[in-house]
Order: C-alpha cells, then sequence, then structure tokens
C-alpha cells in the first residue's frame, strides 16, 4: 500500500530536523544539508535533487535528471511509498544507520535502489534508451548494476551494496535485505525468463551468487558465500558451495522468524553440528 500521508509528513520532519542539527553541530556541512535537505519543500524534491546530483556527467545534466526524477516521484505514489520503506528499513535493520538523513544522503545501497525504480518506470513506458543510460550511471557511480527490467519491491534494504548484480528477469518481493556482492544472474547466454525469484522477506549474505530462473521461497536464508543453483523452500536456509539446506533435503530446519528483517545471519550454525573449527 503506498504510504500514508501522515507517514510521508513525518518522516520528512525526522529528516529535515536530523539534517538541521547537524548542520548545527558541524558547520562544514551546513551549506551541503541546506542544499541537499533543508531548502527542499518534500522528500520527492529534496530526493531528486540529491539523485540528480550523484548521477550527473558532462553530458547528462543534473537539471535533466532533476527533472526526470522529480516527475517520476511526484507522479507515482507507489515510488514514494517505497522510497520511506526503504528509508525505514535501513534505519530499523541497520546498526550503523544512525538516522533516516545519514540513510538518505550516504548510503548507495538506497539511493541505488530508488534511482532503479525510475529507470523500471522508464523501461515500462518504452522509454529504454533512456531507462539503460540511467542504469548505465547507477552502475559507475554506486557500483550496483540492476537492469532497468528487473522487478523490486519494497522495504529493501541493500546493505553496504557494493557488486550487487541483479539481471533483466529477476524479481525482489518485498522486505528483503541483500548484503554486498550478491548476484542474481542467469547460467548463461539463453534468453527468456532466466533469473532468480526472490519471495518476501528473504535475507541473502554477502557474496551469495543464485543463478537461473529458480525460486527463493518467502522468508528463506541465503549464507554468506553460497552457490544456488535450485529452488529454496520458504522458511529454510541454505548455505555452502553448492548450496544446501540446514537439516537436509528431506526435512530441512525451518525457521518462524523474519530474516529479511531480523537480519540474523547465523542461527542457523548452533544447529549445525558440522561446524567445527
Amino acid at each position: 500500500m503506498p504510504a500514508t500521508d501522515e507517514e510521508d509528513t513525518w518522516v520528512w520532519s525526522q529528516i529535515k530536523a536530523e539534517a538541521k542539527r547537524d548542520a548545527e553541530a558541524e558547520p562544514a556541512l551546513a551549506s551541503y544539508l541546506y542544499s541537499t535537505i533543508l531548502s527542499h519543500s518534500s522528500l520527492d524534491r529534496s530526493l531528486s535533487f540529491h539523485l540528480g546530483n550523484k548521477l550527473c556527467s558532462s553530458t547528462l545534466l543534473s537539471t535533466l535528471l532533476y527533472d526526470l526524477f522529480l516527475n517520476a516521484f511526484s507522479s507515482d505514489s507507489n515510488l514514494r511509498s517505497a522510497a520511506i520503506a526503504d528509508l525505514r528499513a535501513a534505519r530499523e535493520r541497520d546498526p550503523a544507520c544512525v538516522s533516516y538523513s545519514h540513510c538518505l544522503l550516504n548510503y548507495k545501497g538506497f539511493l541505488s535502489c530508488q534511482a532503479h525504480r525510475v529507470a523500471h518506470k522508464l523501461w515500462t513506458e518504452a522509454r529504454r534508451p533512456l531507462a539503460l543510460a540511467l542504469s548505465s550511471r547507477i552502475a559507475d557511480v554506486f557500483a550496483v548494476d540492476i537492469h532497468p527490467a528487473a522487478r523490486i519491491g519494497k522495504g529493501i534494504l541493500f546493505d553496504h551494496a557494493t557488486g550487487v548484480v541483479v539481471g533483466e528477469t529477476a524479481v525482489i518481493g518485498n522486505n528483503v535485505s541483500i548484503l554486498h556482492h550478491v548476484t542474481l544472474g542467469g547460467t548463461g547466454k539463453v534468453g527468456g525468463d532466466r533469473h532468480p525469484k526472490i519471495g518476501d522477506g528473504v535475507l541473502i549474505g554477502a557474496g551469495a551468487t543464485i543463478l537461473g530462473n529458480v525460486k527463493i521461497g518467502e522468508g528463506a536464508k541465503i549464507g554468506a558465500g553460497s552457490v544456488v543453483l535450485i529452488d529454496v523452500p520458504p522458511r529454510t536456509t541454505a548455505v555452502g558451495n553448492p548450496a544446501r539446506l540446514v537439516g537436509g533435503k528431506e526435512r530441512p530446519s525451518k525457521h518462524e522468524d523474519v530474516p529479511g528483517e531480523s537480519m540474523d545471519h547465523t542461527s542457523f550454525i548452533s544447529e549445525w553440528s558440522d561446524y567445527i573449527i
């Protein structure tokens, strides 16, 4: 559901209050905080200005990008709602996220995801050359390579984000957390529907590779460094290379929490008797 006006207003007021506090505490940042946050009347305008400045180049002007982003955010309530859900995801799941304004200004995972959503909107509107150009700039600037056709839900946390690769036909559900150097890729040069489908509430650890048109079930957990080539059932944990289900294929261990929200990477170890150093 789109964010309510009250939620939108509350989050934006928090961001402005945090920026004002930081500007007073650190005068060296006052001009930056004023131009990026405090001078704007809404989150849409602030985010559009910030993305435009981040992604501009000598031939792709910041003013053009600002207009592009602002038109997308102001005309599509789903984009605004997703941005707020992503801000909340970072603030609630990442202990290093000290404020909403910190996420808005400095989290390239958050920024790349918002920019991707605009690129995806362009893709669905058949403005594909511009969508691809924007996607290329996102990869250049943020080191996050997401094809503009990929579909991404809301409440997403790209934690650290460096090296994340998401292929053309990939789908990522809601409330998913993905660490750095994760690949959601294909298995070769065959076309068609060839990339992973990630269910709601999934947690994918750093350096994990998921290849092919496989389904990662709702609430599943993929351990860091794992290589997944087949479906993973809901609420289970897959670890290793090649990945295996904790508890075994026939009766895998299941968890009740939502790992994409709890960010619990290692709970399975206490149940895995073979883990010995």
